[in-house]
């Protein structure tokens, strides 16, 4: 009888064992190294997903469908503006004197001549916009990325980038006041919508993907390696299919942690 119930426990015992080295150990299966943590990503990620289709991207299309195109410029110009404290401080940080008067010179011209920053002189004068944050702070001091992390209803990031979301929320913007809660859901609301409104085009792409978390996963790490090198990408332009490049470029409106 023990000697059955030894035999027993010695199979679920396998199982186990095989499940965890199928699933944790092999590179080319469902986990990598860089994502520890994959069936919980994937559960957030999916609830992300039924969130935006149930919620979110319905009133992306009502957006873009009935607000006016130059409306919805102006709107994405303003809340890129109040974005250019948090730009400012960690281009100091990071040791961009010239980067930051840039910053500095563009939140000027566009906070007066762009009327609160509606309209985005600045680019039309030679001040070229960019962000920075503290995630990309954090990897110019040498800090490591650490495991990739799907946040609920932020997307996609890693445990450096979000510590750097912490500071982000506490000074956000001039306008920012944490004590508000109905003007900072309303904020969040219509910065989620409108970042959202400018994704609806790559929808077609994602569905055409046979693993969508995958694909997105690693967008997401080309994406972060060109923002915190300014710009540069891993890849040779030869080396990036027509699909990577289109999502890698708008990528910036929604995986930035904006949302």
């Amino acid at each position: 009888m023990k000697f059955y119930k030894r035999q027993e426990k010695l199979r679920w015992l396998t199982v186990v064992v095989v499940f965890l080295v199928v699933g944790y150990s092999n590179p080319t299966s469902a986990q990598s190294t860089a994502d520890p943590i994959q069936p919980f990503n994937r559960a957030i990620y999916s609830f992300n997903d039924g969130v935006d289709k149930i919620l979110i991207r319905p009133l992306a299309v009502g957006y873009r469908k009935f607000i006016p195109a130059r409306l919805r410029s102006g709107v994405n110009n303003f809340f890129n503006n109040l974005r250019a404290p948090t730009t400012l401080i960690n281009d100091v940080l990071q040791g961009k004197p010239s980067r930051a008067k840039e910053t500095v010179d563009r939140f000027l011209i566009n906070s007066t001549l762009g009327v609160l920053g509606l309209v985005d002189v600045a680019s039309k004068l030679g001040f070229p916009d960019h962000e920075e944050d503290y995630g990309q702070t954090l990897a110019v001091w040498g800090v490591p990325s650490g495991p990739y992390i799907v946040l609920p209803l932020l997307g996609p990031s890693t445990i450096r980038d979000a510590v750097g979301k912490v500071p982000e929320f506490a000074i956000a913007d001039p306008l920012w006041d944490p004590d508000d809660i109905s003007v900072t859901v309303a904020r969040f609301a219509v910065r989620a919508v409108d970042i959202r409104s400018r994704l609806l085009d790559i929808d077609r792409i994602l569905k055409m993907q046979v693993d969508p978390y995958l694909f997105m996963r690693e967008l997401y790490f080309q994406n972060r390696i060109a923002q915190i090198s300014d710009g540069a990408i891993s890849k040779k332009p030869a080396d990036i299919n027509p699909i990577e490049q289109e999502i890698l470029w708008n990528q910036r409106f929604w995986l930035h942690g904006q949302w």
